[in-house]
């Protein structure tokens, strides 16, 4: 088994691009060169800081997606990789491998691993278990050696810690010796992948193992899953059954045999949803068959691929910012990105959330952030992973220009205002006028029929004729539907223009008695404090709203 990180590097030029990596930017080719040159630049620097440092400065899943992107780049604009880029420059050591550390071929969908299944027999699935890497050597049953990864040639002598490790069966039963490869894992309480992700402990466990002295409390929480004994024996039951012999339990116990796809997806699936003592990042299928350990190298072997969970986060390219105006002049920025794939779910879109935390973060077009999904559904910007230069301007909507009392009527930069206004009038939590929602309102608006929050009252057939995709039968579902709104009561009239929201026992009265109420006689009413109250004052006597009053009093709406 392998880090994602040297798997990416090992495989990027045998497989497709996967399914969330877009198509070739538009970019001159200086705007390559410097984007190319960065996502390198910040690539190395995660390399270095990983393996020479044990610190992971981004999650394994964003890494392998940066590298696909920096490869897809470079061959979108023909750049060949720069000398500089291997990512194990600083993780070689100086201890060599009896036997190199073999990678793993990613199968990136399931028709890919189905045929991979098809073409061979007596296979076995286990966890892909989400840790380090080592080699462990035994000479006459006593532990002598444990070397770290490092670039699967070479590695860290990381002995002096390992002694410490009770999860590490220091003496085997028999003198004998032998050699194994295996991950040390960080060991969790009854951990759901599914629903916790991997809570970087491969990280931890790279951080440890890298430090100068490994405390008792540390050393505690380390676990051994053995998943390759090179000189074993061919028939993977009898080593697991020798492997659990000597101690290393959690190979036979997380290990079950497999003869089709469907069993294989079962596992996966039961993993992934079920309690298990350590991270994972998806499964291993291994044949029985393989090559003798002598010809083993660096590389991914043709007996063992590796099916990884679906990804958690995304990184995704930022196409453009923009700032949504709600009904209450609330500015929300929405990044428009590059589609990418989540959780088998298109994402072209993310809500920053706040016009306070897009100018916290300065995220620009060009710039690539992480993102995920909230209660798997709701797509969630985390962070931004790499900015892009020079910066992009956008043109950023004023906050004090937009509140609850502006953009009653189309001016500059209010249509968006008014239109939210507009499909919250006509919502469930409005009038509740069946067959018309934003699309309408914004086709009324673009035809010149509607400029104000109540100027829909007076349309008629001849008005809605003019307007291209209107026809007989949709203009009188529409006429129908608007007409209706004269029959709902003052309250519900009320909330659908957007008086700021109070108890409806405080809007009894009709229209002239609520409007004669000042601020100190809105903060007597029960349950309405003084912020609440100084609105309810400003609402019912902002000169538009009293406009729409009038109206709504001259069209004969009950209680104006």
């Amino acid at each position: 088994m392998m880090t994602p990180r040297l798997l990416t590097y090992l495989l990027l030029m045998l497989f497709p691009i996967v399914a969330w990596a877009q198509g070739c930017p538009d970019w001159p080719a200086d705007k390559a060169r410097d984007e190319i040159t960065a996502l390198q630049r910040q690539i190395s620097l995660w390399d270095d800081s990983y393996h020479r440092l044990g610190q992971s400065l981004i999650s394994d899943e964003l890494y392998d997606q940066a590298r696909w992107r920096l490869e897809q780049w470079r061959g979108c604009f023909a750049q060949a990789p720069s000398a500089a880029d291997n990512p194990l420059s600083s993780a070689r050591g100086s201890v060599a491998h009896p036997v190199p550390h073999t990678g793993l071929e990613k199968r990136v969908n399931d028709r890919a691993v189905a045929d991979w299944i098809q073409a061979r027999s007596d296979l076995w699935i286990q966890p892909k278990v989400d840790g380090v890497a080592v080699t462990l050597i035994y000479r006459a049953g006593r532990l002598a050696q444990v070397i770290s990864r490092g670039d699967g040639l070479f590695g860290q002598d990381w002995t002096t810690s390992a002694r410490k490790i009770p999860g590490l069966v220091q003496q085997l039963p028999e003198a004998i010796d032998l050699l194994l490869q295996g991950e040390l894992y960080w060991r969790l309480e009854a951990h759901i992948q599914g629903e916790t992700g991997g809570l970087n402990a491969r990280s931890k466990i790279s951080g440890l193992m890298n430090r100068q002295h490994l405390s008792d409390a540390d050393a505690a929480g380390i676990g051994l899953f053995v998943w390759a004994w090179p000189q074993g024996p061919a028939d993977i039951r009898q080593q697991l059954d020798s492997l659990a012999h000597w101690g290393f339990v959690d190979s036979q116990r997380y290990s079950q045999p497999i003869g089709t796809f469907e069993q294989a997806r079962y596992w996966r699936a039961f993993w992934l949803e079920h309690p298990l003592p350590f991270a994972t990042d998806g499964v291993v299928l291994h044949q029985s068959q393989r090559a003798p350990a002598s010809r083993w190298q660096a590389s991914a072997p043709y007996w063992a691929i590796a099916w990884k969970y679906p990804v958690i986060k995304a990184l995704a390219h930022v196409r453009q910012v923009r700032f949504k105006i709600g009904r209450t002049g609330r500015i929300t920025p929405i990044l428009e990105l590059d589609p990418v794939l989540l959780d088998d779910r298109q994402i072209k879109r993310v809500s920053i959330g706040s016009l306070k935390r897009w100018q916290a973060l300065d995220i620009r077009p060009g710039d690539q952030v992480s993102i995920s999904l909230a209660g798997q559904v709701i797509p969630r910007l985390d962070q931004v992973i790499l900015r892009s230069y020079p910066r992009v301007d956008v043109a950023v909507p004023l906050a004090s220009d937009f509140h609850h009392l502006s953009c009653w009527r189309l001016a500059p930069a209010c249509e968006e205002q008014l239109l939210a206004r507009l499909t919250w009038l006509s919502g469930k939590q409005g009038l509740d006028l069946p067959h018309i929602g934003r699309e309408t309102w914004s086709n009324l608006i673009q035809a010149g029929q509607i400029n104000g929050l109540v100027d829909w009252l007076n349309l008629d057939e001849t008005e809605l004729a003019t307007i291209d995709g209107f026809g007989d039968r949709s203009s009188a579902r529409l006429l129908a539907s608007l007409r209706s709104a004269r029959q709902r009561p003052f309250a519900q009239w009320l909330t659908a223009l957007g008086v700021p929201p109070t108890a409806r026992n405080n809007l009894a009265g009709g229209w002239h008695a609520l409007a004669a109420r000042d601020t100190q006689a809105w903060q007597a009413e029960a349950g309405i404090g003084p912020g609440r109250a100084a609105q309810l004052s400003a609402f019912f006597r902002d000169p538009q709203v009293v406009a729409m009053s009038e109206t709504l009093r001259a069209a004969g709406i009950d209680g104006f």
